[in-house]
Parts: C-alpha cells; structure tokens; sequence
C-alpha cells in the first residue's frame, strides 16, 4: 500500500496494484480509532468517508483473503 498523507490528517493508504487512472479507494486509522475508507478521486477535506468499526474491518479483510466476496 502506498501513503497518501495529509499535513495534519490521517495517512491514507491506496493499494499498489491501483491503477494510475485514478478509479481507487484509500484506507486510514481515523484519530476515533474507526477504518476510514474513501474515494481517492474525492479527498478534499470534508468530502464524504464511510467509517468501519476496526471489528467488522478485520472481518471485511478476513473474507476478502478467503475469497468470500469473488463473483462467480
């Protein structure tokens, strides 16, 4: 994962097999602890970030790696 840090801001992390267009989403501890995930498209300050419990963010992971969410 590759840093995209704000001065003052959490350090957001975009994978590295993201393509350079772009179309991306980056993932950051926030200070309250939670999972921030955004569009890296749309990191302006005060944009729209959807925040995940750090539990159900370990869970999403865990059935990422397992293959849980691969469509048919």
């Amino acid at each position: 994962m590759a840093d995209t840090e704000g001065s003052a801001g959490p350090r957001w992390k975009k994978s590295s097999w993201s393509a350079e267009n772009g179309n991306c989403v980056e993932v950051a501890e926030l200070p309250d602890r939670t999972i921030g995930v955004r569009d890296s498209k749309d990191d302006a300050p005060g944009r729209p970030v959807l925040t995940v419990a750090p539990g159900s963010w370990s869970s999403f992971i865990i059935g990422a790696k397992r293959g849980d969410f691969n469509l048919p």
